[in-house]
């Protein structure tokens, strides 16, 4: 399905689609690792672009299994074989065999597969060509045009291009690697560094940081805070320089915020 360019398996429904009533809970307690294993082991491939989800059809529960495509066919680098009565053993599909969907069949690839394979390739390759293209025509008088090769990745070398994180939606585009280095301070941490920052004998609190938060709107700013959905919050650099800047503007600027944070004057 995959060499095919991708498709939905569904579980807990007959051929004409009505819900067959067979419980499907084990397949909704797979976990996705086991089967990228099991792909791996006859394909040599780590091929992770599908998901397993829980859908209603009616008052059955069902379960979709969302399979992506792949840019190069998967060949079977093992046999697939497994036990019938007797003892014997049935081959599922041999060593070296390509499979693409033929209707309802999974069926070894003919010369028309692997052409709308390549096709398939070509055209998505062709869009982001047109999409490149089209930011370069729509560019406005005077603009830069950059461009950057596949490898440009974050980097904490001084000589790297530095670059500012920001939420303005007409700003060019920096797809962030990882937020444990773009956003390197938990709370405790973040205290700790802007104490270290802050002039001697000067020192704030977790309550301080939660006011500063609430009173300025901090988490509506994605260049000061990660919010992570099973985690707590990162911080940033440019947060903890933004504090500074303010206090030093201003020396009671976290007793301000404190005060605001506890009467609620935001």
């Amino acid at each position: 399905m995959a060499n095919s360019g991708g498709g939905v398996i569904l579980i807990g429904l007959n051929n004409d689609g009505t819900p067959s009533g067979a419980t499907v809970n084990s397949v909704l307690e797979i976990d996705p690792a086991i089967v990228t294993d099991k792909i791996n082991r006859y394909t040599g491939c780590q091929f992770t672009e599908y998901e397993i989800r829980g859908c209603q059809k009616g008052e059955q529960q069902v379960v979709a299994i969302a399979v992506g495509e792949v840019s190069i066919p998967l060949v079977f680098q093992q046999p697939g074989t497994y036990p019938v009565q007797g003892g014997r053993q049935k081959t599922a599909f041999s060593k070296g065999t390509v499979y693409f969907r033929h209707g309802a069949k999974s069926e070894p690839g003919t010369t028309e597969d692997f052409r709308r394979t390549i096709e398939r390739h070509l055209d998505a390759v062709r869009r982001e060509w047109l999409q490149g293209v089209r930011k370069v025509v729509q560019a406005p008088p005077g603009a830069q045009v950059t461009v950057l090769p596949p490898e440009v990745v974050q980097s904490t070398s001084p000589s790297a291009t530095p670059i500012r994180i920001t939420d303005d939606p007409n700003a060019l585009e920096y797809r962030i690697v990882d937020p444990d280095r773009a956003y390197p301070y938990r709370l405790t941490e973040l205290v700790q560094e802007t104490n270290r920052r802050l002039p001697r004998g000067v020192e704030i609190n977790k309550h301080d940081i939660m006011s500063v938060r609430g009173v300025y709107h901090i988490d509506e700013r994605r260049e000061f805070i990660c919010k992570l959905r099973f985690s707590s919050p990162l911080y940033s650099n440019a947060f903890v320089d933004w504090l500074i800047e303010h206090y030093l503007e201003d020396n009671d600027f976290f007793i301000s915020a404190r005060r605001r944070y506890r009467e609620r004057d935001f």
